[in-house]
């Protein structure tokens, strides 16, 4: 009898009528990523902040309700400009909990973009790394990581 494998990653594909400048910018100008924020949640006092180079944080405070608040981003593994984003799931003292001395502990985020005849064809992938358990991937998929990322890649629109 075999086991099921645990899916380790989620891929989400969206087109957009906008050049790969324009959705690369939506990813990391402070200016552009509002769009990661929850609508129906309060707006966090804190500016969202991006140190956009490899081994850079992107941080966004993220508001529930008036008990629940934590930041959330990803520190930079790669950045190829208007074509690629890697990093590294999760903030310092943020959630997920993101250890900068073991970047690979955790998931790593890519967004892939492609010129698309003046839009954008534009992939974003979530991994979960291959030394966590089963069990372990298991519980991140159990947090609703899919649902999550699939909603906020909704909001974005350009």
């Amino acid at each position: 009898m075999t086991e099921t494998q645990i899916q380790r990653e989620i891929s989400i594909r969206r087109h957009f009528d906008a050049p790969p400048s324009a959705v690369f910018r939506a990813w990391t100008d402070p200016d552009h990523l509002g769009w990661f924020l929850n609508p129906e949640q309060p707006r966090p006092e804190q500016p969202i902040e991006v140190d956009l180079r490899v081994g850079g944080a992107w941080r966004v405070p993220m508001v529930i309700d008036d008990q629940t608040a934590y930041t959330t981003g990803g520190i930079y593994l790669e950045l190829e400009r208007d074509r690629r984003i890697v990093f590294a799931w999760g903030a310092v003292d943020g959630w997920p909990e993101l250890d900068p001395e073991d970047l690979g502990a955790g998931p790593v985020g890519t967004v892939e973009l492609v010129d698309a005849g003046g839009g954008t064809d534009a992939t974003f992938s979530l991994t979960l790394p291959d030394h966590l358990s089963e069990a372990a991937a298991q519980r991140w998929l159990d947090l609703g990581i899919r649902e999550g990322w699939t909603m906020t890649i909704a909001r974005l629109h350009l």
